[in-house]
């Protein structure tokens, strides 16, 4: 596949690819013999891993040390595992934060709807 239909396909811009690819996320996309990106099914799955973590929150140097770590073969198994388990934490926190600030913006919004209810023209924090 082309770096287009993988774009499309993975909504996800040829330019974030080419990035990935140059920060080492996308090692050995194959070339055609006129020296264009030839991506297979299995590009695709790792693209589609890389913008899920991505869009967790892993930064892409962890992520590039995940990548350095499964390239070295079965001996990085826990170290891969840790590395997860770590970001896996972090994410949890942000969770707890995002589902705080959840139910704060109900309240609020609450609050609005039964002040434009009964017509109440001020509010207090």
């Amino acid at each position: 596949m082309t770096i287009s239909q993988v774009s499309k396909r993975c909504n996800i811009s040829p330019d974030t690819l080419r990035y990935y690819e140059k920060e080492g996320l996308l090692s050995g996309v194959g070339r055609t013999e006129g020296g264009v990106r030839n991506y297979t099914e299995q590009d695709c799955k790792q693209i589609e891993f890389i913008k899920c973590m991505r869009g967790a929150g892993l930064s892409v140097a962890v992520l590039k040390q995940y990548f350095e770590l499964f390239k070295r073969g079965k001996r990085t198994l826990k170290a891969r595992r840790d590395l997860l388990a770590t970001e896996r934490k972090s994410l949890q926190v942000r969770l707890t934060e995002l589902q705080n600030t959840l139910s704060r913006l109900d309240y609020k919004i609450s609050v609005y709807d039964k002040a434009l209810k009964s017509k109440t023209k001020e509010l207090k924090f």
